[in-house]
């Protein structure tokens, strides 16, 4: 038996500020920390040993990423980032405050970008020049889908956990709401129509274990 350990960020000044984030690289605030130290003894308590750790490029999961292993006394674990676990591009909404798009755009609208499995936002004119993707080649988006961030992740799921699971080492994944939804989809089997009522919430690691063919034992949300 194996465990998988997902966890969102703690608190970034965009959730505290109820805006879109995607790709933009935002601190956690003094609240997201806590919340990170928080996780972090919620996971020391379960005593998984993990072998590595898999975060994005996104500070605000690195910090958490961080803070956690500093919890749970594995300081020493690999940590692998990878821009496959970046948030959803939220295209040209991103910086935008939830609530305004909703009056500009309608109720309706802006729950079908935010929630549907399908649906993509408006998208960027052009992407911005980033030294930490130049040499990945042209990957950055110009808006996703949540269906776009699944087809992005699965590869590195199948690439580089999955085969680490499988040989018995448990992984800690600190990434984002989107991705971690999509990878939830893909774990549990969730309908396109079904995950839209999945929520991940900031700092509540979900724990999973694992028979020898990855078939999920038990799944449990730690608050």
């Amino acid at each position: 038996m194996t465990y998988l350990v997902l966890l969102r960020h703690g608190q970034s000044v965009a959730n505290r500020d109820n805006v879109y984030t995607g790709w933009s690289d935002v601190p956690l605030t003094e609240q997201g920390k806590k919340e990170a130290q928080q996780a972090g003894k919620l996971i020391l308590q379960t005593q998984i040993q993990f072998s590595a750790v898999h975060t994005s490029l996104l500070k605000r999961a690195i910090v958490t990423a961080n803070i956690v292993m500093d919890q749970i006394h594995q300081n020493w674990l690999p940590v692998h980032k990878a821009w496959r676990l970046n948030e959803r591009h939220y295209g040209a909404l991103r910086g935008q405050n939830k609530d305004e798009t909703r009056k500009t755009y309608g109720t309706h609208q802006v729950a079908l970008w935010r929630r549907s499995f399908k649906a993509v936002p408006p998208l960027l004119k052009e992407t911005e020049s980033d030294r930490r993707y130049m040499e990945l080649g042209d990957i950055e988006p110009r808006g996703e889908s949540l269906e776009m961030a699944y087809h992005r992740l699965l590869p590195y799921w199948t690439d580089h956990i999955a085969p680490q699971l499988l040989a018995g080492k448990n992984q800690l994944i600190v990434a984002h709401g989107s991705t971690l939804r999509a990878l939830i989809k893909y774990l549990e089997q969730i309908s396109d129509e079904g995950i839209d009522g999945v929520e991940v919430a900031n700092g509540e690691p979900i724990v999973y274990q694992f028979d020898e063919q990855l078939n999920i034992i038990s799944k449990e949300v730690l608050v």
